[in-house]
């Protein structure tokens, strides 16, 4: 199974060139500009005209309408399946996604750390194969520069989780300047943010293959 990575994108989706076919899409949040529910429509039919038989999408901090009017916004998200806490089998492959990202800033799907996220994270099934959250696990492409302020963005709790599991891959972004791959053990983790730090959508979409 080819899966073919993006995040991040922030209603700058038409700007991306060269996504590769695949199998399965993903995008790891923050897929809103303003997070109108135009915006949504808009990500929708831009979903539509490209070629993966299958789409996953979660919700990011900049998301609002998955959070503010959930039932509308995932109504017209018909050309993707999108996942809250919640999970798809694909041909034999177990994806689980999740919005929830540690405060920063003042927006949306953000939980305090320690116990709030935790039980967000234990929620993951033990047999997940493609685990897709918006934000980083602690330490793992989660640094973040402020002037003279560097700070690791990610969850210490998801960390934890992910070392409990045996995945084949993590798609996260929310990270900007974090994007590329890693390896945490045998598991492959992606930062597939496409805007940069300064918002271009010029970073490109990573893809992978996945036994099934």
């Amino acid at each position: 199974m080819k899966i073919v990575c993006i995040s991040d994108t922030h209603s700058l989706h038409h700007r991306i060139q060269g996504i590769p076919d695949g199998d399965v899409l993903i995008h790891a949040g923050d897929c809103l500009g303003a997070g109108t529910l135009g915006d949504v429509e808009d990500l929708n039919h831009w979903l539509g005209t490209l070629p993966h038989r299958h789409k996953i999408v979660i919700a990011g901090n900049h998301d609002a309408a998955f959070q503010e009017t959930p039932y509308l916004a995932r109504e017209a998200l018909n050309n993707a399946t999108y996942l809250e806490d919640s999970g798809v089998e694909i041909e034999g492959v177990r994806f689980w996604g999740s919005p929830w990202t540690p405060p920063f800033m003042d927006w949306w799907f953000m939980l305090g750390r320690g116990q709030p996220l935790y039980e967000k994270w234990k929620l993951i099934p033990d047999n997940t194969d493609v685990l897709i959250t918006h934000g980083p696990p602690r330490g793992i492409g989660d640094e973040v520069s402020l002037g003279f302020l560097c700070f690791n963005a990610g969850c210490v709790d998801l960390l934890l989780r992910i070392d409990q599991l045996s995945l084949k891959a993590h798609v996260f972004g929310h990270i900007h300047e974090g994007y590329g791959e890693y390896m945490r053990g045998a598991t492959r983790l992606i930062n597939a943010s496409t805007c940069t730090v300064r918002y271009r959508p010029i970073n490109p979409p990573i893809a992978l293959d996945i036994d099934e």
